[in-house]
């Protein structure tokens, strides 16, 4: 057996090659430095928060803001409600989506080319936040749960990776097997295509999940009932309108340590982070897969 020949850098290589691993590693390190400095302040006590003494790891281990954040009542209706919304509004786009790409990666829909361009238009172009907010309006649909599933129901960018992936994973060859065998073209979707089609259902899944869990604008615009808000909105007035009611911390006789407030903000973003985090690793080996067919084949 023939032993393969090492390949020997040069000294520029190496100088190179150093100069991007310092680069990458400083990075990383300013990536990595916020979200560790977010955790160790979540697991601190107010009073070294309040102090500075955290700078890298907790001081004072306490789980004081943990407690705290399931005592602030708002926590738990924006949780409820963005799990809903994540997943109601997670369904409903990823039917829709699959409903638009199918279509339009058939080669014998009449007028494809003029529907394909019909909606990449409105990735240049939108009607803008006041007239939007004038059609939800008039569709009565203000402060309903519908506001924050129909103006983001589909994603034209999503379509395009969908109808990518139809078009240049799922032989030809496959359809007209399947009309010769008398199967319909719903039956052929949902038992051919969809089934060959899992890695980029999960890459849409996935942008879907995180796009809800994530949305806040759409609650902040059309939502007034604060029982409909969910979880980023209670977060947003706590990080930025710093409307934290220290007294909805706390539900026995004795007052919350001063500075609680400030300790929840820390391990608010940490729940409301967990999540994603606890989701991505099930679909990650799909997402790396479904974006490189989706986005370059074809």
């Amino acid at each position: 057996m023939q032993k393969s020949k090492k390949v020997r850098s040069s000294s520029s290589d190496r100088v190179f090659y150093g100069i991007i691993v310092v680069f990458l590693t400083l990075v990383s390190l300013c990536v990595l430095y916020p979200i560790i400095y977010v955790v160790s302040c979540s697991f601190s006590t107010p009073r070294s928060v309040l102090s500075g003494d955290v700078i890298l790891f907790p001081t004072e281990f306490s789980l004081a803001g943990y407690q705290g954040v399931f005592k602030y009542k708002n926590v738990w209706i924006g949780f409820r409600n963005s799990i809903f919304y994540t997943v109601v509004g997670t369904v409903l786009n990823v039917i829709a989506t699959i409903m638009t790409a199918y279509p339009l990666s058939r080669g014998d829909l009449p007028g494809r080319s003029v529907i394909t361009k019909i909606f990449s238009f409105t990735m240049i172009f939108g009607g803008g936040m006041i007239p939007g907010y004038l059609l939800l309006k008039n569709l009565h649909m203000l402060n309903t749960v519908w506001s924050q599933f129909i103006p983001g129901l589909i994603v034209v960018y999503h379509v395009i990776i969908m109808r990518t992936f139809f078009q240049s994973s799922i032989p030809g060859e496959l359809l007209e097997a399947s009309k010769i065998d008398g199967c319909s073209d719903i039956n052929y979707l949902t038992k051919v295509v969809l089934p060959l089609s899992k890695s980029i259902i999960a890459v849409i899944t996935l942008y879907r999940i995180v796009g809800h869990w994530n949305a806040y604008f759409n609650a902040f615009m059309y939502l007034s009932n604060r029982d409909l808000y969910p979880l980023q909105v209670f977060l947003r007035e706590i990080l930025i309108a710093s409307q934290v009611d220290a007294d909805l911390l706390t539900t026995g006789e004795n007052a919350p340590p001063i500075g609680l407030e400030h300790v929840v903000k820390y391990s608010l973003i940490v729940v409301a982070t967990v999540p994603m985090l606890v989701i991505y690793p099930f679909v990650q080996k799909h997402f790396v897969k479904g974006v490189m067919v989706g986005a370059i084949k074809g």
